[in-house]
């Protein structure tokens, strides 16, 4: 896969709400294309259970700050095959699973919400976007993290489609909360999310956006595959890198 020789020109951005499908998705894309996989949101995930064992309060950013630029996080493939989509690794401990409970996804947004704790994480993830051929996913990657991406995915799906998403993946690991509870917490988290004041959840200009209602995983991987067969075809798609 190839974008050009530009830094990011091979990155494609996978953004969209929490459940929308972007990880599943962006796992199946990555190993069809042979490019690294790397879901941004299991930094502040992992900050968020840093913090919590920390006794860090979530909404005291220049500590949390502190604590990102003090903290081992590392994000490696998948060492297990319990569907996991990659394995995450804090201080040395696998703690994938601990990062999808409901404390830290009830959290895990006013974490992120902070611009301390963004721009303490935010060189790492481009120093990643920069070694090659990687799809990226998160909310402001087409946006901020790397806004010269070779190509620009926006992930949509309806309400309660993302919350039965998440409700069954909950479910499936033992969860207790309610679908209710869950469509809930989806709406606060998409209000925090649009709402924050750095790097808010957000459709970039040149983005292609995708609804996921009614389309499998492999529908929509086909889908993006289209765009990345019509991106190396017909060259650059993005605006010239700027202010990065």
């Amino acid at each position: 896969m190839s974008f050009g020789s530009d830094d990011h020109r091979e990155v494609i951005a996978i953004d969209g709400p929490a459940a929308a499908g972007k990880s599943t998705v962006a796992r199946h894309l990555a190993a069809r294309l042979g490019a690294l996989l790397f879901d941004t949101g299991s930094l502040y995930r992992a900050l968020t259970l840093a913090a919590m064992r920390s006794n860090v309060c979530t909404d005291d950013g220049p500590a949390l700050a502190r604590l990102a630029e003090e903290s081992e996080i590392e994000v490696r493939p998948a060492n297990e095959t319990d569907g996991r989509l990659y394995s995450v690794f804090l201080h040395g401990e696998d703690v994938t699973w601990e990062l999808r409970s409901p404390v830290i996804e009830q959290s895990v947004s006013e974490v992120a919400a902070h611009p301390e704790v963004r721009a303490a994480l935010l060189p790492h993830q481009r120093r990643i976007a920069g070694t090659g051929a990687v799809v990226m996913v998160g909310r402001d990657i087409g946006t901020v993290v790397v806004p010269d991406a070779g190509l620009k995915i926006f992930l949509r799906a309806s309400e309660h489609e993302r919350a039965k998403r998440r409700h069954d993946e909950q479910r499936a690991k033992g969860g207790g909360l309610s679908l209710e509870e869950v469509l809930a917490d989806l709406r606060r988290r998409d209000a925090t999310d649009a709402s924050r004041e750095t790097s808010p959840l957000r459709l970039a200009e040149d983005a292609v956006s995708i609804e996921t209602d009614g389309l499998d995983i492999h529908e929509v991987v086909a889908e993006i595959i289209r765009h990345v067969e019509a991106a190396s075809l017909a060259g650059p798609l993005t605006h010239p890198r700027s202010g990065v």
